[in-house]
């Protein structure tokens, strides 16, 4: 008797995975979504909720696509999610805090399009596949799988603008899925971690990011903080500012995040010296722990449109869950 196939939704949002060269030389655009070459005993269900390059993607987007894999899960044993590279980290990490579901649901792309020799697509689909279909998937909330490697939303990163293996972060991945002939090995090299998840009304709060550098006197703080619902910056070292932003962090009244500019590790309030971090805390700014500022702004975007605030976003950003 042959056993009951396996269900597979596989979401396609766009990206280079299904693009090619426009015929009128305009470069890549969207097209055709690919197939997940080589299961058996699976069945499949593609659904295409949009078709967009990545820098198109915006946080409406990721709530929307959260909305459809909450409906899609109870009735599927995993899910693929096909997407740009350039903000994929963003959309895994949204999905982090928005899914309680323990269905896998596992987001790739490629870095080389379909008229390539070296497309990396449909290896990095199949992998996907296989990770969102495994056993050991369920309940580790949303991954990144790319070449071979499986990581954890919250920590993976773009670290190469070109090359195949464009995906790390420190630590580095979480697990890896190796293949013999038909067979696909799932090795998870991490227990999952507890997290929080949320369920916002909408992610249309305004939350900018700011970039020091040495010599900062704060340009770009005010606009912000007269037109943003709350503020990001990515800082220097552990969380360190120029003396001239302290004043201007005590007198704001939105929430203010302070990330790190460096590629990682934590935001620490160990300096005492005037923009240090402990003045920065002191001054009334959270800082981000782990997460790099592009991350931190979502998850402020996420508790926002959650209603939260004040005291309650503080213990969000502390919560060792993220």
């Amino acid at each position: 008797m042959q056993p009951i196939p396996k269900r597979l939704a596989v979401i396609h949002t766009g990206g280079t995975i299904a693009s090619r060269p426009s015929p009128d030389g305009r470069g890549l655009t969207p097209q055709q979504a690919p197939s997940v070459p080589g299961l058996r005993n699976v069945e499949i269900h593609d659904v295409q909720p949009f078709n967009l390059p990545s820098p198109h993607i915006t946080p409406a987007h990721m709530l929307e696509l959260a909305g459809l894999i909450t409906q899609l899960a109870p009735d599927h044993d995993g899910i693929v999610v096909t997407h740009g590279t350039d903000t994929l980290e963003e959309t895994a990490f949204a999905l982090h805090l928005l899914l309680s579901t323990r269905t896998p649901v596992v987001l790739t792309g490629s870095m080389r399009h379909a008229d390539e020799v070296s497309w990396d697509g449909p290896a990095n689909l199949l992998d996907a596949a296989g990770v969102a279909l495994s056993p050991q998937t369920a309940g580790r909330g949303p991954l990144v799988v790319f070449g071979g490697d499986i990581f954890d939303a919250r920590t993976v990163t773009k670290v190469h603008t070109t090359a195949v293996d464009a995906f790390g972060g420190y630590p580095g991945p979480i697990g890896r899925i190796d293949r013999a002939g038909e067979t696909a090995h799932v090795r998870f090299f991490a227990t999952p971690e507890q997290r929080r998840t949320y369920t916002p009304g909408s992610l249309n709060a305004r939350v900018d990011i700011l970039y020091a550098y040495a010599g900062w006197r704060g340009e770009g703080y005010a606009q912000a903080q007269a037109d943003a619902d709350g503020i990001v910056i990515a800082a220097l070292g552990t969380g360190n500012l120029p003396a001239e932003l302290l004043p201007l962090i005590a007198a704001t009244g939105q929430p203010v995040i302070i990330a790190t500019r460096t590629h990682a590790g934590p935001v620490l309030p160990v300096y005492g010296y005037a923009g240090g971090g402990a003045t920065l805390v002191k001054a009334g700014a959270i800082p981000a722990s782990f997460l790099n500022a592009h991350k931190a702004r979502l998850l402020l975007l996420t508790l926002l449109g959650s209603g939260l605030g004040g005291k309650e976003i503080r213990v969000a950003f502390e919560d060792a869950g993220f």
